[in-house]
């Protein structure tokens, strides 16, 4: 009996997570999921369908803005969730940090979507931190209905990145980001025993209640 009451336990840790989120926190998950769900609503200005498809994880940072007190730095937070057996896992939260971007002239936010295309490049996001272009490779997205119209590196890419800026939706080239989980809201979603890896790669651990937005506008 013993032996079944820790297990029972054992199960509710990895399968219920403590969620206590600041109000920030739950309006940047709402804000991921108006990003998904506006970029679909254009599909010829969206990302091709064949290319959504193949997505091995979907990764969405709404208004990600430039340092207040950083010169040239620019910074973002958002979620991602992955494909597991044709399903959307419950998502982690990230971050995104870049020394010098250079924002589209006059916009002072831009909406990211990243789309992780194979297992080699989850595993490298679940590190401490990776450094887009250097330590994985990415390349700015191509746009519209067709698929085919993508070049070389583009399909060979393991991270295809977006961006969305006063109404304009194109890819980006993102070399130089630096991407890693942002581990004071995971611990805020999730509490400290449930790792990123375990919510992504294991995928037992239930979405909590406040990410079903985003959940739902990742589903077509």
């Amino acid at each position: 009996m013993k032996t079944v009451l820790i297990a029972l336990l054992a199960s509710s840790v990895s399968t219920a997570p403590l969620v206590a989120l600041t109000a920030e926190q739950t309006q940047r998950i709402a804000d991921a999921a108006t990003v998904v769900t506006e970029i679909h609503s254009a599909p010829d200005k969206d990302i091709p369908q064949e290319l959504w498809a193949k997505s091995a994880c979907v990764m969405v940072i709404p208004s990600m803005k430039k340092a207040a007190f950083v010169f040239g730095g620019e910074y973002g937070r958002g979620l991602m969730s992955c494909r597991h057996a044709n399903e959307w896992t419950a998502p982690i939260f990230m971050r995104v940090d870049k020394g010098s971007w250079g924002l589209q002239i006059g916009a002072q936010s831009i909406d990211l979507v990243l789309l992780v295309m194979n297992a080699k490049g989850i595993e490298k996001l679940l590190g401490n931190k990776v450094t887009l272009g250097a330590e994985m490779s990415v390349a700015a997205g191509p746009v519209g209905r067709d698929a085919r119209a993508a070049t070389d590196a583009q399909m060979t890419a393991e991270i295809l990145s977006y961006s969305r800026a006063q109404g304009l939706f194109a890819g980006i080239n993102l070399s130089g980001g630096v991407v890693r989980p942002d581990e004071d809201a995971n611990r805020d979603l999730y509490g400290t025993a449930i790792t990123p890896r375990a919510v992504l790669l294991d995928a037992t651990v239930v979405a909590p209640r406040q990410t079903q937005p985003f959940l739902n506008a990742l589903r077509p």
